[in-house]
């Protein structure tokens, strides 16, 4: 719930800096209503950038991957005993 608190907050503060330019005449108009579109472009690139991070670092765990193998063995093993054809071909 904090969360949807914040997220409002936020989006009330951009509201209000974008009316306040509207209402001065510090930006031209023609690019003040181009604002909400700037801002969501940024916030696609945003969201690119840090999901590209994300997998450019994405830490591996190779301890996890042998326990990951060692269930497989495990499932594989349970399903044959079951009469499932398990066969990696």
């Amino acid at each position: 719930m904090k969360h949807i608190f914040k997220i409002i907050a936020v989006l009330a503060a951009i509201s209000a800096v974008w009316v306040a330019l509207l209402e001065t005449s510090t930006v031209p108009r023609s690019f003040t209503w181009l604002l909400p579109i700037y801002l969501v472009v940024a916030l696609g690139c945003y969201g690119l950038f840090m999901v590209g991070y994300g997998l450019m670092f994405f830490p591996t765990c190779p301890q996890e991957a042998v326990l990951l193998q060692q269930d497989i063995v495990e499932a594989k093993e349970f399903l044959s005993k079951r009469g499932v054809d398990v066969s990696s071909d």
